[in-house]
């Protein structure tokens, strides 16, 4: 036992020594980050995210890394960086689904999997068991809540903020509205519990309570209060809630059938003066599509499938609009290129074994309902093949494109074309991308290349349409014409010469219209022969 007791002592004082010697070192990058966040110019807080990055591969848990490294973040505008970082906390998230288990096989997914079946174990109950128990809401929200309570002291508030803002920006308005509501509430009863201690000199001006950088405050005095930026939260909480309230206006016009009206609600949203964020214009362009749809705008609804899927190139709802959409108006190859991309996106899921992009991204489509909708995409491809190989792709019905009537005028397809000419010009593609805010600023040359190159392909098919229908009407009209020649030569009379009308009982109207045509003729000789004189016949003027 003597021998052993040294050996013991010397490990725990060296692990004691590489404990204080780590310590150090993280305080070192913690101080040496703060220094450069201070700076707010984005290549030294670019370089400040490697050092928080050492100190959490030291520390993963240090809360004050974890916070200076999502602020970095949301300072960088890397809003997929901070919801991948933070994704635990997102509400719709936290909700139970039937099939996570089989779309993700990461452990976050399966374990909000397992809580869904605890969660739902008291409902099923034996038939030995004769009692009625009911699942009560109200008590779930109750115990959330008191969960939440005890832990944001610890986990901190600027995780609800800071992901709030993120998810704002990435376009889940629902969980950033939820998320800044619930760190708006943590944060003001920590300042009102923090400022009962305080003294009255805690209050000046010069306190770093009151400064712009949250993270300079020393240590020694009271942590900073959240009130410099409730009031940025304040107006972004304020924008999200009209975003959705126009939403919500203009999905319940488009269930009731009022398209024009859902049309009106969806374009305040997406050409308002204020931008809103990428994830968000892609879903109301890609439910704008649908209202022009129904109402009979082919080319607007094509239109908005394009700037969704310039936002969004994995989105299958707009792939799949699209692809319908020309087949309707038998435009075949263009279908068959978008039907293939489609299940190029299908067989990606089936072989990842989840839907397309991170967790936290909205899906409209369940891993369960892709072998279906794969094998009649299947289908619907060799019948769209079968119809291009006969020749069945000059039949392209322009007259739905341009949204005519057959047997229209000049003048109405004139009117139509310019007025979509103006709309759907290529130089005004990506006019759109203005009032949008991009996730990520690398995607911008990406996002603005896809929209000019949909908006040539239709501002071609466009012009071809017109040229088409354009055609059409000048055949009609120079049958038309023709037609009338030949019923004007058919009820014309034998043509007569035209001989000398000379006065005469049998016809005096001859005689008076031509004295009265000819009247200023005979004042002019009279006036040139004198009145004595014997007046000269004018026949060229008697003549017919």
């Amino acid at each position: 036992m003597a021998v052993t007791t040294p050996f013991l002592n010397v490990s725990e004082k060296k692990h004691w020594w590489l404990r204080l010697t780590n310590r150090k070192m993280v305080e070192k990058y913690m101080k040496d980050a703060r220094s450069l966040i201070a700076t707010q110019e984005q290549s030294e807080i670019a370089s400040a995210l490697n050092l928080l990055d050492a100190a959490l591969a030291i520390y993963p848990r240090l809360e004050e890394a974890l916070e200076l490294r999502a602020r970095s973040l949301l300072y960088l505008r890397r809003f997929k960086d901070v919801a991948n970082m933070l994704e635990d906390y997102i509400p719709s998230l936290q909700m139970p689904n039937d099939d996570s288990a089989s779309v993700s096989s990461d452990t976050s997914s399966q374990q909000h999997s397992r809580e869904g079946v605890k969660l739902l174990s008291s409902s099923y109950l034996p038939a030995s068991d004769q009692s009625f128990k009911c699942f009560s809401v109200s008590d779930l929200k109750k115990k959330f809540m008191a969960g939440l309570c005890k832990t944001c002291n610890k986990e901190g508030y600027w995780r609800y903020l800071v992901l709030g803002k993120a998810c704002c920006h990435l376009g889940l308005m629902e969980d950033a509205m939820v998320l800044l509501q619930t760190g708006k509430r943590l944060a003001t009863a920590a300042f009102r519990r923090e400022s009962v201690c305080w003294s009255d000199d805690s209050f000046s001006l010069s306190n770093p309570l009151f400064s712009a950088d949250t993270n300079t405050t020393a240590p020694t005095t009271p942590p900073r209060a959240p009130l410099p930026e409730s009031e940025s939260i304040t107006q972004l909480l304020a924008h999200i809630k009209m975003l959705l309230r126009r939403r919500a206006a203009a999905l319940a016009a488009l269930d009731a059938g009022l398209h024009v009206e859902a049309i009106r609600h969806f374009s305040k949203i997406v050409d308002g003066r204020r931008s809103a964020p990428q994830g968000f214009l892609a879903e109301c362009y890609m439910h704008r599509a649908a209202a022009h749809r129904s109402a009979g705008r082919i080319a607007d609804s094509i239109a908005d499938c394009n700037r969704t899927l310039a936002l969004d190139p994995t989105c299958i709802q707009a792939l799949d609009t699209r692809a319908s959409l020309l087949e309707t108006i038998r435009c075949f190859p263009d279908s068959l290129h978008d039907l293939e991309h489609l299940k190029l996106l299908y067989n990606t899921i089936l072989r990842d074994r989840k839907l397309a992009g991170p967790a936290w991204k909205r899906q409209n489509l369940r891993y369960r309902e892709i072998p279906g909708k794969l094998c009649a995409l299947t289908t619907k491809i060799q019948e769209l093949k079968q119809r291009v190989a006969s020749g069945d792709t000059g039949n392209v019905d322009y007259h739905a494109l341009i949204g005519l009537r057959r047997g229209c005028c000049r003048s109405e397809l004139q009117t139509s074309h310019l007025l979509l000419s103006l709309k759907h010009k290529p130089d005004k593609a990506t006019c759109f991308i203005e009032r949008c805010e991009v996730a990520d600023q690398r995607d911008l040359d990406s996002v603005k290349e896809r929209a000019r190159m949909s908006a040539l392909l239709l501002y071609r098919l466009l012009q071809k349409g017109y040229t088409n229908v354009m055609g059409s009407i000048m055949d009609e009209e120079a049958a038309e014409k023709q037609m009338k020649k030949v019923l004007e030569d058919q009820m014309k009379p034998e043509s007569k010469k035209c001989t000398v009308s000379s006065p005469s009982a049998s016809n005096p109207s001859v005689f008076q219209g031509v004295f009265c045509r000819d009247l200023a003729v005979v004042g002019n000789l009279l006036s040139q022969a004198g009145f004595n004189r014997s007046i000269p016949l004018n026949y060229e003027a008697l003549s017919c």
